[in-house]
């Protein structure tokens, strides 16, 4: 009995040594990875970091956190983030974010608030920290835009990523799912200036593999982002009232972020997807009714005058159906 009292007690006092070795050690690196961040010129500033959470949890509070990256003009601030993991797995943490931040862009500065925003994601060992998983879930999500371009909202947010690539480990399978996304009042009275679409999207999903150039782990956040190279779309499909539409296939991304490839697109009721884009700009208006008539034919031709199955090529800048430039082709960086 005296044994196993003993046994108990230097046990649990190496646990205790253990955990508090450990949450030192967490703190610490925190810390220095915020002067690091400084040295490099970065905004990197909070009030308060505290790690708590014994015996069982290393959990690591900030409080007043800032953040801004002079390379890509990217900044951050929040009044509390948090970052938990248990302390006999310190390699799958837990993130939470409050329900206010603060996003600001080159473009334009942006207002984030949410009921639950989270995530959770299991780290390789080692000093790199590479991104195995991950999952990152937000609920009743507002994004308003100080230009006063109107709200983006959103219901519910999922996107999940995981490393399918462990010799390179730059190959990820990402899904996302959105329900109750809805544009901005301003671009919807735009592109719908007769209110026959309803407020939110019904449905927007994608499922594809990227390829990038580099891993994702912490030289991605402190030097640079890693780019996508190769893009394998499985499946993104988008309901928004009575049109739908969907898309498949491959590109490859150059250094530049230039696209080339091709997707195919099914549509329905593509004459008003077709509207709402000459209407938003993406399509120009020189192009809308040659473009209407050939894909007139083709629907024609295919026996269903609804419904479109097309094959759009990305090349030298512009996205081409057949022959024909229909449209700017947007450049693929993260920044």
């Amino acid at each position: 009995m005296r044994f196993l009292l003993a046994a108990t007690v230097s046990l649990a006092a190496l646990w205790a040594g253990y955990w508090f070795v450990g949450s030192s050690a967490a703190q610490s690196g925190m810390a220095n990875w915020f002067e690091e961040r400084r040295s490099d010129g970065w905004v990197a500033e909070y009030d308060d970091l505290n790690v708590r959470g014994f015996p069982n949890r290393f959990d690591a509070g900030f409080t007043e956190i800032s953040l801004a990256d002079p390379g890509t003009g990217l900044a951050w601030q929040a009044p509390f983030f948090q970052v938990l993991a248990l302390s006999y797995r310190p390699n799958h943490v837990i993130a939470v974010w409050p329900d206010q931040q603060i996003i600001a862009t080159p473009m334009q500065t942006l207002d984030v608030t949410s009921d639950d925003m989270r995530a959770s994601a299991v780290l390789e060992a080692g000093t790199g920290l590479t991104l195995d998983r991950a999952t990152w879930t937000v609920k009743e999500m507002v994004i308003t835009p100080r230009d006063e371009s109107g709200p983006i909202s959103v219901s519910a947010m999922t996107l999940a990523a995981e490393q399918i690539n462990a010799v390179a480990k730059t190959r990820y399978h990402l899904g996302l799912s959105a329900t109750g996304f809805a544009p901005p009042s301003g671009f919807l009275a735009n592109v719908d200036s007769g209110k026959t679409l309803p407020r939110a999207l019904e449905t927007l999903r994608a499922d594809l593999e990227v390829t990038f150039d580099a891993p994702w782990d912490r030289y991605a956040i402190e030097d640079a982002r890693p780019q996508p190279r190769q893009i394998n779309l499985k499946l993104a499909e988008a309901r928004w009232g009575r049109l739908s539409l969907k898309a498949a296939g491959t590109l490859d991304v150059d250094e530049t972020g230039m696209a080339k490839g091709e997707i195919t697109i099914k549509a329905e009721n593509w004459r008003e997807i077709l509207e709402l884009a000459r209407a938003s700009g993406t399509v120009p208006e020189s192009v809308v009714g040659p473009l209407r008539d050939g894909l007139s034919l083709l629907a024609r031709l295919a026996g269903n005058p609804q419904t479109l199955d097309i094959p759009l090529t990305f090349s030298g800048g512009r996205v081409w159906l057949g022959p024909v430039p229909v449209a700017k082709a947007p450049l693929i960086r993260i920044r």
